[in-house]
């Protein structure tokens, strides 16, 4: 093995600098996994122009494909892989014994919780190597991994975390069931999961929308992915829509995936039908909610649910989605790239930069 890895450190916003790491030496319940995929998402971006400070300079990079270059027996056992192994690595990491790690709460695990998530971790805490923007990633004790299908190509793999969340903020949060109208709002990798995965559990109808001339062509791709309707909200009413397209019905389900997108919440308020359910995945990044009335929740006696994260059994169950190859996700506009062109990527994913983002991004160390 290399004595040093090759990273990108975060040191402030916009400012990524290349650095050699040491690569630690592997007890008997820690491991080193050689990066060779690791999927962006809107948290890189809005790391990458301060959006979401940090405070530290660390290794970006949360959605972690690899194979395992060396790995301790005790850990080999615990996480019933071996050297050679390809595996996708969770984000948060779980001390097992806690309450809610035993519960399978572990994104509120007592020892790690928020403060520890592969992505976000202080580059000054040893060793260093705790992202995705690097050849080779530190496995630790604590890390949770999931073995990757043989026939998946690594790049492709990544989207085990976007297609984990559409199945757990679409299907496993709001218990979505067969037959079942489903709106999605945002129609990025996330919402194509969302819609996708609703589909997976039998929803008799999914909506999916976006907003002007920057998702138009991935309102078209909606359709690939199982969509029956697409609207542009900014020329149409998505409740209305809803309604003409299925003979007056609302949403049981609506799934908020949108990012800056202060309007969006008043959106799912309107698309749910009395006692519909409203899963709040995406962020505003503002306290403005133009068009929400409050009221409406209680008029129509709404479910509304916030979701973080995604967990193991999402991710198991997204990779063997993957694997099955039932959806196009291998023809997804995709950019690949680098680490020397990861800034370019992020500027152009943030807006900073023009060009249209591609709805998969990739970095491949």
């Amino acid at each position: 093995m290399s004595a040093t890895a090759r990273a990108l450190v975060l040191e402030r916003p916009r400012s990524l600098a290349a650095r050699e790491l040491s690569i630690p030496d592997i007890g008997e319940d820690d491991g080193v996994l050689r990066v060779e995929a690791c999927g962006l998402c809107g948290t890189d971006h809005e790391q990458y122009t301060g959006h979401l400070p940090a405070g530290f300079a660390f290794v970006p990079g949360h959605e972690i494909v690899g194979v395992v270059e060396e790995i301790g027996p005790r850990a080999a056992e615990r996480w019933n892989v071996q050297a050679g192994d390809r595996v996708a690595v969770e984000v948060f990491l779980s001390c097992g014994e806690c309450a809610e790690c035993r519960a399978g709460r572990y994104r509120r695990c007592a020892r790690h919780g928020m403060a520890d998530m592969y992505g976000f971790i202080d580059v000054d805490k040893a060793p260093g190597l705790w992202g995705g923007y690097a050849s080779h990633l530190y496995l630790a004790p604590d890390a949770l991994l999931l073995p990757v299908p043989g026939s998946l190509d690594p790049v492709v793999a990544t989207l085990f975390n976007p297609l984990g969340a559409g199945i757990r903020w679409g299907v496993t949060v709001p218990d979505t069931q067969p037959g079942a109208v489903v709106a999605v709002l945002g129609p990025g990798v996330r919402g194509l999961s969302a819609c996708v995965a609703a589909k997976e559990a039998g929803a008799g109808f999914v909506l999916v929308t976006g907003a002007g001339p920057r998702d138009h062509e991935r309102l078209a791709l909606a359709k690939r992915f199982g969509a029956d309707l697409t609207v542009d909200v900014t020329t149409d009413d998505p409740a209305k829509a809803l309604r003409a397209a299925t003979g007056g019905k609302l949403a049981d389900v609506v799934v908020d995936v949108t990012a800056k997108a202060p309007a969006a919440l008043g959106q799912a308020v309107a698309l749910a039908r009395t006692g519909g359910t409203v899963v709040l995945a995406g962020t505003r990044g503002s306290a403005d909610t133009p068009g929400f009335h409050p009221d409406h929740v209680v008029y129509k006696e709404l479910h509304l649910i916030g979701a973080l994260g995604v967990d193991a059994t999402a991710y198991r169950a997204a990779l063997e989605l993957l694997a099955a190859r039932r959806w196009p996700f291998e023809d997804l506009p995709r950019a690949c790239v680098p680490l020397d062109g990861v800034d370019d990527l992020l500027r152009v994913l943030s807006g900073e930069s023009p060009g249209v983002p591609p709805v998969h991004a990739v970095v491949t160390p």
